[in-house]
């Protein structure tokens, strides 16, 4: 039973939100009517009081529905504008709700001076609480507490809760725009894979096609025989890479260990080329397919760029070694396929090592087996 990935996009995002709303919206009402109750003394009171409760209530609900930037502005300069006369005029404490909420859901908008915007909103509800001791002489503590001490604290919870709250779908965002990295890099690996195996497919083939032909070409007058047998090997090598071209299409190609040895060494043997296969042990299923394909690779690189005149192929249970001579200059060439298929081993477990020694190239694959030092395997694949 395989992990179903997390996957939250936009509107899972925007039901997230929506259970926000219907979560929280209604005690946001009952404190809002009990704001404007409990301060209500005079109609007139409820006409100064309602604005604020009611940007307030907008503002959340814009904020649920992501949509918070078209009302900020004006809900902060309304739940603003609340807060100095109800404070100063009405001698309602409660009045600063409005500019609280308002405040707290603004500041998640900013992402510089961040710090000075918020410093300015307390400033402001501190400020506003602090002017009512000029009109409240008579019991200072109980104005300081209700006015300055109260509202302040409550706007700073509240602000570090809703930016929190932000913060939630901030790493949603991030996790939604990890995801589709993941899957864009997995297409483009998935897209080197087949060029690669592809690249495997038909190159090999088209430098068999051309060294046949070749051969065939002299044969046709000396060998007619021999050069029609060519020719059908060419038509039946065509053939089976077009076969092998649509399983790779299709994903159902899977690459045959014995098949590449016994293709390896009929290509060697066409070109002139001396070749010893040497067993020692059977080769583990798990690692055929890969094992194969640094064969299929190699035996092309020998034809491409070496001069050999004999190759030696070694296989153990979980490695293979090919060693050839003939290997030009001083330096090794420049062999892209084998370091495009280093990866693919790398990625299985294995290790991918070419090197030139003597006037000989050897490339080996090994693979670590459970309970198998990787030592004894190097030693095998020599």
């Amino acid at each position: 039973m395989t992990a179903r990935s997390l996957r939250i996009d936009e509107a899972t995002q925007g039901r997230l939100r929506r259970l926000n709303l219907l979560t929280t919206m209604p005690p946001l009402v009952i404190g809002a009517a009990v704001v404007v109750i409990v301060d209500t003394r005079a109609w007139w009171h409820a006409v100064i009081l309602t604005p604020g409760v009611v940007a307030a209530l907008l503002t959340y609900e814009r904020w649920t529905a992501d949509d918070l930037d078209r009302v900020t502005l004006p809900c902060v300069i309304v739940a603003g504008a609340v807060w100095p006369p109800g404070a100063l005029l009405i001698g309602a404490p409660n009045s600063y709700w409005g500019i609280c909420t308002v405040g707290s859901f603004a500041l998640t908008r900013p992402r510089r001076h961040r710090g000075l915007a918020a410093a300015g909103l307390f400033g402001f509800v501190a400020a506003v609480g602090s002017a009512r001791l000029l009109f409240d002489h008579d019991d200072v503590r109980r104005t300081l507490v209700s006015y300055v001490v109260v509202p302040t604290a409550a706007t700073v919870v509240v602000t570090v809760l809703t930016l929190l709250g932000e913060r939630f779908y901030d790493i949603i965002r991030e996790l939604e725009a990890s995801r589709k990295r993941e899957a864009e890099l997995a297409v483009t690996r998935e897209r080197v894979r087949f060029a690669s195996d592809l690249h495997d497919i038909q190159g090999h083939t088209l430098h068999v096609v051309k060294l046949k032909l070749a051969l065939a070409r002299r044969l046709v007058r000396s060998d007619a025989a021999r050069a029609d047998e060519e020719l059908r090997e060419i038509h039946d090598l065509v053939s089976d890479t077009i076969t092998q071209t649509k399983e790779l299409a299709y994903a159902q190609r899977r690459l045959n260990l014995s098949a590449e040895l016994e293709n390896a060494r009929n290509l060697f043997e066409a070109a002139g080329i001396r070749v010893r296969i040497t067993r020692r042990s059977e080769v583990d299923s798990r690692f055929g397919e890969l094992l194969g394909l640094v064969l299929r690779e190699t035996t092309t690189n020998i034809l491409r760029h070496a001069q050999a005149s004999q190759v030696r192929i070694t296989l153990s249970a979980a490695g293979i070694a090919i060693v050839n001579d003939g290997a030009p200059g001083d330096t090794r060439p420049e062999l892209r396929g084998l370091s495009a298929l280093r990866q693919r081993v790398t990625e299985g477990g294995g290790e991918l090592t070419a090197e030139r020694r003597a006037g000989e190239f050897r490339t080996a694959a090994t693979f670590a087996r459970s309970g198998t030092p990787a030592t004894t395997l190097e030693e095998e694949a020599r």
